[in-house]
Formats: structure tokens, sequence, C-alpha cells
């Protein structure tokens, strides 16, 4: 048997015996615990996105958070996104100040494990390259340019943020009140609503004019009351009609991401051949339904949208597309666009499948409730 344990593939009998620890017996050995200082990244808030744009913090510097708080407001190419957070600390350096652009992954601030690493976090922020905190006109850089460099004391590890969807231009906010439209992140809405304060009486300190969290905040400790919630004012015989903002001639205002992104598509959409036949139809079929069903909330838009997608199953030539320029590709399925204003910008909805839609009701919902 002590030959066999002498072999190659078995140890030794003593090679077995567990190494004694070094140190005072009876003694456990204190483990110490360092606290993190965790990069805060620009997340991607969509599959196409490639960066993101500060709107609005919700907190200061040094200012406490707790896991699920949101943080931050970015505006992606299509809508605003709460972003919250999973760990609790402190929000100790701000890297991308408001209406800064940043590229999807790298660090837009820093947020502490404990109060004592604050001081320390911001001067990482201080150290790191000035790449991290794009401008508005500057093109992004690549992500190994954005993070900061960490000595070992303090390692950083990325705290995980989830992006919370903001509807613009829904009905619980809308456009314009009183005339007079409205310009403000989703955060300082829900904020406003919350503290009762009127949108309308102020005036926003953010990008463009844009009222944010920290414009609300400051009314409602001025006592700035919705309109809803104070004395009812008289009637005034005439209106005046809202004075546009000035601007000056010759200044040059940049996209916002929404707008860069809808020029993209614009200019993108040159390139595509089109052709347009026209014809005289009659409708009087399609009236008689539209006046049965526009009380339920359907619209004409709605109806053309389904006749658009019955019409493609009996023509799939003219849902074909022509790749490679020696032949045509039928495309497996049938999906409607229809285009929708909102303030700054426009959005397209994609009606997947529109042809399968067996009621009109959820194809109007599905475009005016979006």
């Amino acid at each position: 048997m002590a030959h066999i344990l002498q072999t190659s593939f078995l140890p030794f009998t003593s090679s077995l015996r567990r190494t004694p620890v070094s140190g005072p017996k009876g003694k456990p050995q204190a483990l110490q615990v360092k606290a993190k200082i965790r990069e805060i990244f620009m997340p991607a808030l969509s599959s196409t996105m490639t960066e993101g744009k500060i709107v609005s913090w919700t907190k200061s510097e040094g200012e406490k958070l707790s896991k699920g708080e949101s943080v931050v407001v970015v505006e992606s190419d299509k809508a605003d996104m709460d972003v919250e957070s999973f760990h609790d600390g402190f929000l100790a350096a701000i890297m991308v100040e408001e209406g800064g652009v940043a590229p999807v992954g790298s660090a837009i601030a820093l947020l502490a494990e404990t109060e004592d690493e604050i001081a320390e976090a911001k001067a990482k922020s201080q150290s790191s390259s000035s790449s991290s905190a794009q401008v508005l006109e500057e093109k992004p850089q690549e992500k190994e340019e954005v993070a900061p460099a960490v000595p070992a004391a303090a390692p950083v590890a990325p705290a995980v943020w989830s992006p919370k969807a903001v509807a613009v231009g829904s009905a619980v906010h809308p456009a314009s009140e009183g005339g007079k439209r409205i310009v403000a992140s989703p955060y300082a809405k829900k904020l406003a609503k919350e503290l009762k304060v009127d949108l309308v009486a102020l005036v926003g300190t953010g990008p463009m004019g844009r009222i944010v969290a920290k414009d609300v905040e400051a009314a409602a400790a001025a006592g700035v009351v919705a309109a809803s919630e104070s004395a009812p004012l008289p009637a005034s015989p005439e209106k005046a009609a809202p004075v546009a903002p000035e601007i000056e001639l010759g200044t040059v205002v940049p996209f916002t991401t929404m707008q860069g992104a809808v020029s993209r598509n614009m200019v993108e959409s040159l390139s595509v051949p089109t052709f347009r036949v026209g014809y005289t139809i009659t409708t009087n079929a399609l009236d008689a339904l539209y006046k049965k069903i526009k009380s339920k909330g359907v619209t004409m838009t709605a109806l053309l949208a389904k006749a658009t997608a019955l019409a493609l199953v009996q023509h799939p030539v003219v849902n074909s597309c022509c790749r490679d320029g020696n032949s045509f590709t039928f495309n497996s399925s049938i999906n409607i666009a229809v285009a929708v204003a909102i303030d700054g910008g426009l959005i397209t909805p994609v009606l997947q499948d529109a042809d399968k839609v067996l009621v009109i009701l959820p194809l109007a919902a599905y475009f005016f409730v979006i």
C-alpha cells in the first residue's frame, strides 16, 4: 500500500495533511474589507443607441443614494429615461454635466460606497481623461479612453443600472398648458405633480431652457402652487398670444439626440428610389364604418393602416424590395409605420404583423396610446 501511495498518481500521505496556519491559536484572522468606488456608466437604452445626452441630474454631488432611486435622466434617440441605481452609496463626482454627451459604456459619474470615500472619488474624477465628458459638438471616443485609472487600493466595480422608460408626449403630461409650450424633463414633470408646482410659471435652467428637477424644487420652496390648487382667476376678455422666444440671428443651435436621429433617417431615405401612383376610389363603405366606430375612439389613421395591411396581403410585390439589384426579396411580415409628431421631434411607431390584427380597436389603441 505504501508503494502505491508513492506513485505519481497519488501523493504521499504526509502531503495530504493540512498545513498549520500561522498566528496565535484561538484568535481568528481579521478580514479587511475595503470600500468600493463604482463607476456610473452611460446605459444603452436601445439596441441602436451609441451615445446618450445627460438631460438632468436628480441628485447633487455628495447626496446619498438608495437602491432603486433615480439619479439621472438620459436622453436617447426617441425618449428620455430615468436611470435608477441598484446600489446604495453617495454620488461622489459628476463627470458629465447636464447637456453633455457621452458614448454608451463610458463613465459619467462615480458612486462612493461610504461618505469617507467621496474625497478620493473626486480626486479620481479630476485625474481622469477629459474624454469621459463629451460636449455636444464632439464625436464620442473609444471606451478605453474614458475609463479613469484606478489604483489597486480602491478597485472600481461597475454599478448595475436599470433604465426606466418614460413616455414622451403622453396624455399624462400634456405638451402645452394654457397655450404655452412646456419643455421639461419627465422627472421634473413627475416632481411638479407631487409637489403641486405650476410648470407654466417656471423658467427652465436646463439645456435650451428645459425645466429640470432643480427648478421644480426651487419653485416648491418659493411657494409656486399649481393653477388647479390656487384660487380661480377672473376670465380675461382677451387672451394674449404666446410670445416666441427670441433667438439671435446667425445662432447655431445643435440638434437634440432625437432631432439628430430624425435627420439621419431622413437623409438615408433619399437613397431609396420611390414612385407614386394615384387612383380615384369610392370610400362610401369606409365612411360608413368610420361613422359607426368613431365614437369608440377609432381614428381614420387606424382604418387606413389596417386597409394598407390587407392590400399588401393581396399584392405582396408591393411589400418586396430589391437589395442586390438582381432579385426581389418578398418580406415575410407586413409591418405598418405611422409618423407621430411630438415636442421637438418625430417618432414612428411600427405595428408588427398588421394584417393579422383581427380587431380594429387594438390597432387604434396601439398607435395613439403608445
